[in-house]
This record gives C-alpha cells, sequence and structure tokens, in this order.
C-alpha cells in the first residue's frame, strides 16, 4: 500500500503540473472526441493522467495541488513510520491553501480563460461570498484570512513586525563610521575580525594533555544578541569578544557600534582551561559590567605576550556554536519513536462493578447468623466491593477473642455455600476483622482500563508497574525499582504468565526504548516468543546470539554471569562518579558533569525476566542460583531487577538464599498451605479463587489483588506496533562473560587406564542411543559407582555429551562403524 500510495502520488502531481499547459488540448478532446495537433492528448502521462487532472481542476480547482502531498506523505509512513510533518499541522495547511486558492482564483478568473483553475468548488464559493458581502467583502476576507494564516502558522505579531521595521529604520539613520574605525580593506566585511595572540606555554611534566609551544589563540569577535557557553571539551581555543578595555595597547582596535544604540549587557562568564574538561566556573547575572570579559585560568607559565597576526602557523578552533549545549536526551537517540496508544489494547471489563444488593444484604446475614450459632456478637458491619471479592468488615462486640473468629473460617464458607473464604483477623491499621468474600459475578479487570487510570498516568515511578485493582476497585501501581526484585509463583494455570504480560506491557506504555531494556529467559519456548518484534527497541542479549528470547539453559548461564559482568562495570562507573545508585548516576550524565570519554554513558534500567524457574533448577542447580542470588542482592543501586516465576514454589526452587532478597512476592492460587507458607510466610495463597486472584506480599504487608488481564493478541497488537518503528540497529549487547578455563584431564581417564568395560559400555550406549547411567547398571550388572565412573569416562572419550540433570545424556556417535574407527584409532 505504501509503494502504491508513492508511486500514485507522483503520477498525480505530475498529471496535475502538466494539466496547466496542455488542458486546452485535452478538454477539446474531450468535448469533441477529435484530434488536435498530431496525438489525441498532450498530456504528459497520457489519457489517463488527462482523465484525472481534468476531473480534479473541474471540480476542485487549483488548490487539490494541496492534497497530493499528503498521499506521499502517507506512503512514507506506511512505508518506513517516516513523518516529516505533523498529521494536524498538514492538515491545517493543505486546507488553508485549498479553500484560499480557489477562492482567490474564483474570484479573480471569473468569465476569462483561466475560470477552471479555481473549478467549480471556487466558482460556486465566490459567488456566494460576493453575493452576500459584495466584492469588498471578499477582497477583505482573502487579505485578513491570509494575515491570519500566516500569523498561526509562523508565529509573527504585529510586535515583531513593528520591531524588525524599527531596527530596519535605525540602520538607515545609522552615520557612517570614521575612517579610524572602519576595518582593515584586507578584511571581509561578512567574517568578524580576527587578531592572532602568539602565547608561548610551558606546561609542567604531570599535564594531563601536552600542548605545542608555541601555541596560538584565534579570537574573533562575535554577536552579542544571545551569548551562549554551551560546556566543550578541551584543550580548545573559545572564541570570545575581547572588550575595548582589556586589549592591550598595542592592539588595534576593531569598530565600534555605534552611539544610538546601546549594546545589550551580556552575562559575565569566566572559563577555565588546562584539564579533562572546558566548562563555565562561574555564572554572573546581577550587575553585569558594560562589556564581557574573558579569562583564562591554569596557564601560569606564560612567559611572553606578542603579536604575530601574519605568522603561519596553524591554529586549532573550536566553533562554540556547534558544541553540545542544555541536558543530554536519551530520547534523541530515536526522537521518532512514538510511545503505544491504548487503543491497541481491547476492554473486557464493562468499568463497573456489578453487585446486586440482594446479594450483599444476602452475604451479610449469613456471615450474622453463622457467627451468632457460636455465640459471637457483632456491633457493626461494613461491605467494600471489589471487582472479584467483597471484603466484609465486622467490628465484633466487646470480649470476643480475635482466634474464635479466625477458627471459623470454614463454617462460615459453608454457610455462604462459597469457595475461597478468607479471614483478617485483624485487618492492619483498623480495629476490625475482615471477611473477604467472592463475587458470584466477578468482573474481569481490563489492562486498557488500568493503564488509562490517573493513578498510572501520573505516577512519578522509575519502572511503574500496574499489577491490576484492589479490594477497593483501586488501580494498583507499583514501583519496581524500589521493590527492587519481584517473585511469582502458583499453581499451573493461576494467571503467571498473564500477571507476567501485565507487568511488560505496563512497561513498555510508559518507558523509552533508551530507558529500559528487558532480557527475556523463557525454557517453555513459547510464553514469550511475542517480544521477538521488538528486538531491536528494548530487548537485550549476549553478543552473537541468533534468538533474542533465551531458551537453552547454557545460554541462560553465560546470560546471568554476563549480567554479573555489567553490574560490576556499571559499580565502578558508580564509583568513579561519586554516586550511590544508578539515578543519581543519570542525573548527573544528562546535566553533561560526566565525561563521555572517560567511559561514562547514559545507562537503561535492565529487567531480567525469567518464566519458569523451577526447570532452571532441575537442570543446572547451583550455576543458575548463585549468580542469581548475587544479582538480587547486589544489583539494584545500578538498576538491574528480576522478576522470577515459578509453578513449584518448595523449597528446593524457592531457596532461602532466593527468598531473602526477594522481599516482594506475588501468590497466585496454590493446592496446599505449605506452598504459601513458602512463598508468603504465611497462608492465604491456598484460599484465592484462580483466574488472576493473587496475594502481594510487600514485607510484612498482604495485599490482595485482582491481576489486570491482557490477551495475547493485544500482546501482539502492541509488539507489531513497536516493532514498525525505527529502531537500533540491534538489540542492546551485554558483555561478554568470562569463560571457564577448560580443566586438565585427570590421569584416571587416560586411554590406557580405562575400565576394562568401556569399549562395551560404549557399544551399548551407541546401539540404544542412551546416556544414562542406570542403563548401564542394569544391561552390564554393574554398581553404580562404577557405572558412574564408566560413564564418566565416555564423556571424557567425547562420546557422550556432558550431564543435563535428570535428562538422559546426549550420544555423539551415531552408529557401530563410527565407534569401531573411533576406538582403533585411539
Amino acid at each position: 500500500m505504501g509503494v502504491l500510495l508513492l508511486g500514485f502520488s507522483i503520477f498525480l502531481f505530475i498529471s496535475c503540473i502538466s494539466f496547466l499547459f496542455t488542458y486546452r488540448y485535452d478538454a477539446a478532446v474531450a468535448q469533441t472526441g477529435r484530434c488536435v495537433g498530431c496525438q489525441a492528448y498532450h498530456n504528459w502521462m497520457g489519457r489517463l493522467g488527462a482523465i484525472l487532472s481534468g476531473f480534479l481542476f473541474t471540480h476542485l480547482g487549483l488548490g487539490v495541488m494541496a492534497w497530493i502531498p499528503g498521499l506521499f506523505l502517507a506512503g512514507l509512513y506506511l512505508l518506513w513510520a517516516l513523518r516529516p510533518v505533523s498529521f494536524w499541522k498538514y492538515l491545517g495547511w493543505a486546507s488553508f491553501f485549498f479553500f484560499w486558492i480557489n477562492l482567490f482564483l474564483g474570484f479573480i478568473a471569473y468569465g476569462s480563460n483561466l475560470d477552471i483553475l479555481g473549478g467549480l468548488f471556487g466558482y460556486g464559493a465566490a459567488t456566494y461570498l460576493e453575493a452576500n458581502i459584495g466584492k469588498p467583502g471578499v477582497i477583505l476576507v482573502l487579505i485578513f484570512s491570509a494575515a491570519l494564516f500566516v500569523m498561526l502558522a509562523f508565529n509573527v505579531t504585529f510586535g515583531r513586525v513593528g520591531l524588525w521595521l524599527e531596527r530596519l529604520l535605525v540602520r538607515k539613520k545609522e552615520p557612517p563610521r570614521d575612517e579610524e574605525t572602519q576595518q582593515d580593506p584586507d578584511v571581509s566585511e561578512e567574517e568578524p575580525a580576527v587578531q592572532r595572540i602568539k602565547v608561548p606555554l610551558h606546561h609542567p611534566e604531570n599535564s594531563p594533555q601536552e600542548l605545542p609551544e608555541d601555541f596560538e589563540f584565534e579570537v574573533k569577535e562575535v554577536a552579542q544578541e544571545e551569548p551562549s557557553y554551551p560546556p566543550v571539551d578541551p584543550p580548545a581555543i573559545a572564541e570570545e569578544k575581547i572588550p575595548e578595555a582589556e586589549k592591550p595597547e598595542h592592539l588595534p582596535s576593531s569598530a565600534e557600534p555605534s552611539p544610538e544604540i546601546e549594546p545589550e549587557q551580556p552575562q559575565v562568564v569566566e572559563f577555565e582551561v588546562g584539564g579533562q574538561e572546558m566548562k563555565p566556573a562561574s555564572l554572573v547575572e546581577k550587575n553585569p559590567p558594560a562589556e564581557p570579559t574573558f579569562s583564562v585560568e591554569g596557564l601560569e607559565h606564560i612567559e611572553d605576550l606578542e603579536l604575530s597576526p601574519d605568522t603561519p602557523v596553524p591554529t586549532e578552533t573550536i566553533d562554540m556554536e556547534e558544541a553540545p549545549s542544555g541536558p543530554y536526551d536519551p530520547r534523541l537517540e530515536l526522537s521518532r519513536y512514538r510511545m503505544p496508544d491504548t487503543q491497541l489494547l481491547t476492554e473486557h471489563s464493562s468499568g463497573s462493578v456489578r453487585m446486586s444488593k440482594e446479594e450483599l444484604e444476602a452475604n451479610k446475614n449469613r456471615i450474622v447468623a453463622a457467627l451468632a450459632n457460636y455465640n459471637i456478637s457483632i456491633e457493626h458491619i461494613k461491605a467494600t466491593i471489589g471487582p472479584t471479592v467483597t471484603l466484609y468488615e465486622i467490628v465484633p462486640a466487646a470480649g470476643v477473642r480475635i482466634s474464635k473468629i479466625k477458627s471459623l473460617e470454614d463454617d462460615i464458607a459453608l454457610s455462604l455455600a462459597a469457595f475461597g473464604i478468607r479471614i483478617i483477623a485483624p485487618i492492619p491499621g483498623k480495629g476490625t476483622i475482615g471477611i473477604e468474600v467472592p463475587n458470584q459475578n466477578p468482573e474481569v479487570v481490563s489492562m486498557k482500563s488500568v493503564l488509562e487510570s490517573e493513578k498510572f498516568l501520573n505516577s512519578t515511578a522509575d519502572l511503574p508497574i500496574a499489577l491490576g485493582k484492589n479490594i477497593s476497585n483501586e488501580t494498583y501501581v507499583a514501583d519496581l525499582a524500589k521493590m527492587p526484585h519481584l517473585l511469582m509463583a502458583g499453581a499451573t494455570g493461576q494467571g503467571k504468565s498473564v500477571g507476567i504480560n501485565a507487568i511488560l506491557v505496563s512497561l513498555l506504555y510508559k518507558k523509552h526504548p533508551a530507558e529500559l531494556k528487558l532480557v527475556l529467559v523463557d525454557p517453555k519456548k513459547v510464553e514469550l516468543t511475542l517480544y521477538q518484534k521488538i528486538e531491536r527497541h528494548y530487548l537485550a542479549q549476549l553478543p552473537g546470539s541468533e534468538e533474542p528470547i533465551i531458551t537453552d539453559t547454557k545460554k541462560v548461564i553465560h546470560t546471568l554471569q554476563s549480567l554479573c559482568v555489567e553490574m560490576d562495570r556499571r559499580y565502578d562507573l558508580l564509583k568513579e562518579a561519586g554516586v550511590r545508585n544508578l539515578k543519581e548516576y543519570n542525573a548527573r550524565f544528562v546535566a553533561r558533569r560526566l565525561n563521555p570519554r572517560l567511559g561514562h554513558g547514559y545507562m537503561p534500567y535492565i529487567v531480567l525476566v525469567v518464566d519458569e524457574f523451577a526447570d532452571l533448577i532441575m537442570t543446572a542447580g547451583k550455576e543458575v542460583e548463585m549468580p542469581i542470588a548475587r544479582l538480587a542482592q547486589l544489583a539494584r543501586a545500578v538498576g538491574i531487577h528480576l522478576i522470577i516465576a515459578t509453578q513449584r514454589p518448595s523449597v528446593n526452587i524457592i531457596t532461602g538464599t532466593i527468598k531473602a532478597n526477594f522481599p516482594a512476592r506475588i501468590a497466585f492460587r496454590v493446592s496446599a498451605k505449605v506452598d504459601s507458607r513458602t512463598i508468603l510466610d504465611a497462608s492465604g495463597a491456598d484460599q484465592l479463587i484462580g483466574r488472576g486472584d493473587m496475594l502481594l506480599s510487600l514485607g510484612s504487608d498482604l495485599v490482595r489483588l485482582q491481576c489486570a488481564f491482557v490477551d495475547t493478541p493485544e500482546v501482539e497488537r502492541l509488539c507489531e506496533f513497536i516493532g514498525n518503528q525505527p529502531g537500533y540497529p540491534g538489540p542492546f549487547e551485554l558483555p561478554e562473560a568470562p569463560m571457564e578455563s577448560p580443566e586438565e584431564p585427570s590421569p584416571d581417564f587416560e586411554p590406557g587406564r580405562r575400565d576394562p568395560l568401556f569399549e562395551e559400555a560404549a557399544r551399548i550406549v551407541v546401539q540404544t542411543q542412551q546416556g544414562s547411567t542406570s542403563m548401564l547398571q542394569r544391561r552390564m550388572r554393574l554398581g553404580y559407582s562404577r557405572a558412574g565412573r564408566i560413564m564418566d569416562e565416555l564423556e571424557h572419550a567425547g562420546i557422550v555429551g556432558p550431564s543435563e540433570g535428570s535428562k538422559t545424556r546426549k550420544v555423539l556417535i551415531q552408529d557401530l562403524e563410527t565407534l569401531e574407527r573411533y576406538l582403533n584409532s585411539r
């Protein structure tokens, strides 16, 4: 479609241009059907071009030319997502030119041979206005509409026009300069006068940068209307105006300003030269002197100062206007990147909780009756309706023990005939006891509604994640940077993958690609593949990796080691910058207080997401657990955060080392209380109702939330929208992880000292294509120790691969003939 729009717009443009020269011949042919001249149609684009241009000019006039570039711009946007001009700006300009040009041509060309240029539209508009406001009124409309357009489009005001005219008149009235103040005729009037000052410099031996003995200033007079002094790198020669008062007596004076016009009072800027950086040492705004002063500090070894304006020594200058100014913006690397819109998502919920008054009253009466059966009286009861659960807060009578109500959890569930009754005794911060009862018609919390909430839009968190809605039907937004790591666990099908998608979608909607990088680990190979399309924008990977989503266990280990290397590198940069965390470091770099030539740069946040942590522990064990524990302990300050999900919340998967460094935990529904205690150190996750119902633990607080639902097509549309935009040349590359040096072969595995059953075991393994120690035990009637030793010898000989945990080893030799040749060669 983009190619078609580009071609059609060019074809239409050439046809309309040709119509301006050939419309008489083409109109005659169209009316009479006879050839005028040697060819039927004179239009450059032939018969089709003549018909299209004739139709457009006849009905829409010359103003239709304003709409043709819109087709060309639409083609550029569809092909490369380029938008040279804002859509609304182009729409305003094209609309004005279309109406104004047609009205103008229809008004002045009426009755002449040029009346076709205004078209039927211009003729009708001019006739209608002339009949109502007359010809002078039409002229006024044309003049004032053009003036209004110029004012709005180019920000031209009457004040600016008057100031421009005043300056023009003042320049004309300026008296001629005296002969003494005239410039040297050898110097061009367009270029400023250049005076060379020869300064022999002698730097100490420990100077950070060597300069030649005859170093040369080049001082130029620059305009003082809008002085700008951005920071630049040394050693350099700053171009500034030397005031007349401070010039040596033997320096030739430059042209003085006119006495009628007082020059502006510029700011006083004092520069320092002599280090790795050149920046203003002071900026004085109060009571500035009549002329700017220029001083150079740090050059204590000046021995001589003499003029040599004609010495042909190469000089070194810096253009102050080209130096970077203002704070650094990391988003400029992808300046055309547009943040996604919530229209890409689908509204799954109605926006209001469907809870009838009869259901509330019935649940209240059942709770009161169930407690009354055990002689527990209630003074007050209050209901708070949530999307999936309603919280009933009760105030028991004086003398009622809380533990007595807590023990009636199953009895209350029986009386309400509901699953998932949870009692909070007492509610933290309140003098009440909470009873959470699931709604009969739970409401789906849509991700779109959560992202459009004021709480998320106005969030100032560094890494805001919209998890869903709480028991009060309010949007819950957390800051991943303050958590600082998140552990998610729950049974199969209870919403872990949807929760991960909700977190990732929240980050994609809030953070620019220059501010966030994702490392996605998906052992199941199907959950996170949707995010491959944003590889050039948000994903990070090892150099040379083929797939942006990490699925191989070995690559996971290398990636974790690489993240540890990146963490150490960032800590070194923070130490050099003298800051404590990533936020302070980036703030200094944005303020241009850190030198990029010394290795400093803007560092984005890195979020590691592991979808199925249990599989990694089973296959890699300590090789995965140790780097994750190290990252969890140290990586918070340097902007590396972890999100780990697992469906097996057992103690051998979620060890004490991991739990100690993951204070923020999310528990979806689990099958047993022991699993809930493993995740949260408290019960309650076994009483959830599933389908996104979860408990968030932040230290000692437990918050019940309904996770926001985002469907797979929504994630696909979001990733396609991001992936179709211009991105970086490739993914963000992590540093190379240090490779472990191969160990020396053990003397026990030498060919002459192999087990006597080595060759027989090799034939059995190759014949069955199973590298299993237990299989060797059964087939050869060996003990476990000897069978394991033989398997190690087979691995060292290159017949089987390394151990893969509970899986069988990979057999590297496919047939017995190859094995026999291999054994005979040894």
